[in-house]
């Protein structure tokens, strides 16, 4: 049985608000514990959920690769996330959950969902320092509550990194094209809270031989701007000489994509800068939304050198 999600337009107006739908999900008891602990994932990322449907195991799959399933004629790979995660699930793998995630469509096999919570990207902290590689956040249920119940959001593009063992085409001067000259003294200002993601924008940018400085959190990219502003200031100069374009991601704690692009749209000192939203989280709603909140483009991740493609369309129109 599918479990029906809300309305994408009505979700996309709380991402509009800094706010997002978190899906939670059990995996089973953690390593050396008896704790079922909570895990999330974007509602934006999943397609539906159903009871477990038969599996077709596939020779020579990854270790943590269950096999495949038939979903309404579409064959999807399903993976063991309690598996990649270390939980042991006591009560089996009892609930599929289908997601599309940067131009993929993959399926993971969890012990049980739990419920869908409406959260603030302020109650999301960057799980840096705070957890392993395949988190990327840490959510807040319960808002600034002592004894608030956590939630481990997991990093999906490292998770699908570390799974599918796919062989990832080089970035290199050649793949990506022409160099982005900017100004003198200018840079790119990106932000994204997935370390996989970041260094692979971090090889896009120095194979365009472009100048950057890169951020975890859209409220560090707003905070970045607000120094970059200043320090232009001082030395008699505006802030667009030194910011030639933002590039961000969508999901982020803190402060997410949308809501980093509306303030900056929004700002009479920033809003002349391009903004380009680099997102998994595809689909026309995000897409609509992204226009909606004066972004100058939009792009899934990642293909290189439609990323360098569209950067220089878009200085080429600032």
């Amino acid at each position: 049985m599918t479990t029906a999600l809300h309305d994408a337009d009505e979700r996309t107006n709380l991402a509009g608000n800094n706010k997002f739908e978190l899906l939670l999900f059990r995996l089973g008891e953690a390593r050396g514990t008896a704790r079922r602990e909570l895990y999330g994932i974007n509602v934006f990322k999943v397609r539906e959920i159903l009871v477990m449907p038969e599996i077709t195991a596939i020779a020579n799959a990854p270790p943590n690769v269950l096999g495949i399933a038939n979903i309404r004629g579409q064959i999807i790979p399903v993976i063991d996330l309690p598996a990649v995660v270390g939980c042991v699930p006591k009560r089996g793998l009892t609930i599929l959950m289908v997601t599309e995630y940067a131009r993929t469509t993959q399926a993971f096999a969890v012990e049980e969902v739990d419920e869908i919570v409406r959260l603030e990207w302020g109650n999301v902290l960057a799980a840096d320092g705070k957890g392993g590689s395949l988190v990327t956040s840490i959510a807040k249920l319960d808002g600034d509550a002592e004894k608030s119940r956590l939630v481990q959001v997991l990093d999906v593009e490292q998770i699908l990194r570390n799974v599918m063992l796919t062989v990832e085409e080089k970035i290199t001067p050649q793949s990506v094209g022409a160099s982005v000259n900017l100004p003198e003294g200018a840079i790119i200002l990106a932000a994204d809270d997935s370390p996989v993601a970041r260094m692979m924008i971090e090889q896009g940018l120095k194979a365009m031989n472009t100048p950057y400085v890169m951020t975890k959190t859209g409220q560090e990219a707003w905070d970045r701007l607000q120094m970059i502003d200043a320090e232009a200031k001082a030395e008699g100069k505006t802030v667009q000489d030194k910011v030639a374009l933002v590039l961000t991601d969508l999901e982020m704690p803190v402060m997410d994509g949308f809501t980093l692009t509306r303030n900056i749209k929004q700002d009479p000192r920033f809003k002349a800068i391009p903004v380009v939203i680099h997102s998994s989280l595809t689909g026309t709603a995000n897409e609509a939304h992204v226009k909606s909140v004066g972004a100058d483009a939009y792009v899934a991740k990642f293909v290189a050198p439609e990323l360098a493609a569209t950067i220089r369309q878009v200085l080429n129109q600032a």
